[in-house]
């Protein structure tokens, strides 16, 4: 089978089928259009299974022609001579309906899986370039829920529906036609009621996507209550909030329950009524056939076979009123998906953008930067929700240069801007004024894989990923052989505690893991970012939640980390400052004193406050 093309997408730098934004009250045209261009590449194969749903339709109808004929010839006349052809040709019509049902289902199935596959890996791509603002103000198990629950309702109506679609068609075109061919009064007077299916999913419509839009947000929450009690179970066991997590959960469920009892409720109604009336059709068809045969002018195999095109008519009529409410249904998840693919990144590559030329040296400077924090909380449907626009002031007017080599040290009050800064490098956000540049090149003109190679950020939260120490490490680097994950971790001092572990290297770890203290992870932390081997290091924090012993064994590893690299550390713990280079201090934003730390330390500035306050006095372990 062919792979298809997976290149196409629906992010909204690709397709202009995505909307900038994404407002309640998509219609399922919309949602359709939006995610039809995941299709291409198995639109052939889309053909296939529709001509084989067609194929399948028409052996039915053959075969229920066949039944109409082995009734009035064999049957009635008990005759057994007259038996053996239609029996032949029926069985032979069965065996065909059979293999290409089974092909087209098959090959339906694995249409459908791939553009879920698809379609989960371009929002999940998307999601990947978003700004840190927007992870604040969407919770994460309702991200999880769009990227699982909603995917799948967009593929039952963008790949399963279509293929439904043209089966219940084409079945009810084949059915009412074989009717017809029978007794075309008879077929017209029963499916003149045909509309009654139609105008009965209409008016269940609204209230199953209302329906289907609560219960799905409700998943959502369920999901981010779990995942957030379980995340911080430490947290509710230390503060005995068992009760009030129970609390929560039963609040979100009991959501999900009315949302989940009324959708339900209302199919359930609906395929009541369609069966009432179905029951009403099939009556009014055999009352008619006695009628015609006690006058001479129907046989009973005719009788037979009509109202068995009505039994197998009538479930296509049905299902394309029950495809009509699915539709409906999925457009709520279709909603979801649009206000995630409708975000936007803070940042994008340039158009044009070239990897340059030579080795990067690591030059950074910072030229009157100016920078507005996102607002986390915005009004619905303002910028600030969809894109960076911003009400929170971080930075101002700061302007410094950090070479090769050099230890720039970066401190402040809380809430001052360092983080930003911090943030800034690896291109995290655009400064707002100013501009940013490595070797001589404003940040925005560089491609951002290119420049995140050769920035090395080691957050303030040590990052653990679910995996091996040595899958830890090595994403530092991919593709690093063992012994280079040796060295670095050596480098790191993270060697010896890691080969004493009863696995070793292949220890699994997992975030929030227990298996290694916070000095530990910390290590491997830094081995991961020695292998990256990037001539530009920004470090935050990187002391922090450390208490003086694990701090004292990470500091020799820092200093091996920072050798001949272009380091900023951004810190509140100022033991490592007597070594810096230079000392920058921010203030409410600005950038208000610059020196080493003696200097600053004699002008009974900022920087002599803070040095006061803090426990920095002892020196750092050499």
């Amino acid at each position: 089978m062919e792979t298809g093309d997976d290149s196409t997408g629906i992010s909204p730098e690709t397709s202009a089928e995505t909307p900038a934004e994404a407002p309640r009250g998509t219609t399922a045209r919309h949602a359709f259009r939006a995610f039809w261009p995941l299709t291409r590449g198995d639109r052939r194969w889309l053909v296939f299974i529709c001509l084989c749903v067609v194929a399948a339709a028409l052996a039915e109808t053959g075969s229920v022609l066949l039944f109409g004929e082995l009734t009035d010839n064999a049957l009635r006349d008990g005759s057994v001579s007259a038996f053996w052809g239609p029996a032949g040709q029926w069985l032979a019509m069965a065996v065909f309906g059979a293999v290409v049902g089974y092909v087209g289902n098959s090959a339906a199935v694995w249409v459908a899986e791939r553009f879920v596959l698809r379609l989960r890996a371009r929002v999940f791509a998307h999601v990947q370039t978003l700004p840190p603002h927007f992870f604040q103000r969407h919770r994460q198990g309702d991200l999880v829920t769009r990227l699982t629950g909603d995917v799948e309702a967009i593929e039952q109506m963008v790949v399963s529906g279509v293929v439904q679609t043209v089966s219940a068609l084409f079945s009810t075109v084949f059915f009412f036609g074989a009717a017809l061919v029978l007794r075309w009064d008879l077929a017209l007077a029963t499916f003149v009621l045909a509309p009654l299916f139609w105008l009965t999913a209409r008016q269940f419509a609204d209230r199953v996507r209302t329906a289907a839009r609560q219960e799905r947000v409700a998943d959502g929450a369920i999901t981010s209550v779990v995942e957030e009690s379980l995340g911080n179970v430490v947290l509710t066991q230390a503060y005995n909030r068992r009760h009030a997590e129970e609390r929560r959960l039963r609040t979100e469920a009991r959501a999900w329950m009315r949302a989940s009892v009324r959708g339900n409720r209302l199919s359930e109604l609906y395929e009541q009524l369609v069966r009432v009336m179905e029951t009403v059709c099939v009556l009014t068809v055999i009352g008619l056939g006695a009628w015609e045969i006690s006058e001479g002018r129907m046989t009973l195999g005719q009788l037979l076979s009509f109202a068995a095109f009505l039994g197998y008519l009538f479930p296509p009529v049905r299902q394309l009123g029950q495809l009509g409410l699915t539709v409906t249904a999925a457009t709520a998840g279709a909603e979801r998906l649009l206000e995630i693919l409708a975000a936007r990144p803070a940042v994008t590559d340039p158009p044009g953008a070239a990897r340059p030329a030579g080795e990067v040296r690591g030059v950074v400077e910072f030229e009157r930067v100016g920078f507005r924090h996102p607002d986390p909380n915005p009004a619905p449907g303002t910028e600030a929700e969809t894109g960076p626009a911003s009400v929170r002031p971080a930075l101002h007017d700061v302007s410094f240069t950090a070479r090769p080599g050099e230890l720039v040290l970066i401190t402040g009050p809380s809430g001052a801007g360092k983080s930003t800064v911090a943030k800034l490098l690896p291109r995290f956000y655009d400064p707002g004024a100013g501009s940013v540049r490595l070797d001589g090149t404003a940040l925005d003109a560089l491609p951002l894989e290119y420049l995140r190679e050769r920035v090395t950020l080691l957050p303030q939260e040590t990052l653990v990923l679910h995996g091996t120490l040595r899958e830890n490490i090595a994403c530092g680097r991919p593709g690093a052989t063992g012994d280079e994950i040796v060295r670095a971790a050596r480098a790191a001092a993270a060697h010896d505690f890691i080969d004493a572990l009863p696995d070793g290297y292949d220890t699994h770890v997992a975030p929030g893991t227990t298996r290694l203290s916070g000095g530990q992870l910390q290590r491997v932390a830094i081995a991961r970012a020695l292998l990256r081997d990037a001539p530009v290091l920004v470090l935050d924090e990187p002391t922090a939640g450390l208490d003086a012993f694990a701090a004292r064994q990470v500091v020799a590893p820092l200093r091996r980390l920072m050798s001949g690299r272009t380091t900023l550390l951004v810190t509140h713990d100022l033991r490592l400052a007597p070594d810096a280079d230079r000392v920058l201090v921010l203030d409410h934003g600005r950038l208000v004193e610059s020196g080493r730390h003696e200097e600053l330390l004699a002008r009974g500035g900022t920087y002599a406050r803070l040095y006061g306050e803090g426990d920095a006095r002892r020196p750092a372990a050499r």
